[in-house]
């Protein structure tokens, strides 16, 4: 796949799995539902609404605020609200009220992925190293 493809895809999987994933949190009663094929249904449609702006996003002068981490973080999460928006009406009575939490939790996952996953994960990875490290070992 050539690099700007092959960018775009990542993009895309990223904002994707990152709206779904803050929606499946922020709806009503879908912790105790996680199994629920409705709630995973309108998961996956405002992933796939908020992957298909971003890409469409990709293509546009916007591509820039991918590339810094707070850009980016606003940037997903003001297109996770267009998506939860559009995918389906809000469950908290206030309007528009479920759409801004997820937007908002979507934001941060964002920016909570880039501290960790950045640099091949080398923050997971230094983590990891002291856990091991200071387990004791039984024989």
């Amino acid at each position: 796949m050539p690099g700007p493809w092959k960018r775009r895809f990542v993009l895309f999987v990223q904002r994707f799995w990152q709206p779904a994933s803050a929606c499946m949190t922020c709806m009503p009663g879908s912790l105790t539902n996680l199994l629920s094929l409705p709630h995973w249904v309108l998961a996956l449609q405002t992933g796939l609404f908020t992957g298909a702006l971003a890409l469409l996003l990709t293509f546009t002068p916007a591509m820039k605020l991918y590339a810094h981490r707070y850009g980016n973080a606003l940037l997903i999460g003001l297109l996770t609200m267009a998506g939860d928006t559009f995918s389906h009406p809000g469950h908290y009575g206030i309007p528009h009220l479920e759409a801004v939490v997820t937007g908002i939790v979507s934001g941060l996952l964002a920016l909570v992925g880039s501290y960790l996953f950045e640099d091949r994960a080398r923050r997971l990875r230094a983590l990891w190293a002291r856990i091991r490290r200071r387990a004791p070992r039984t024989r």
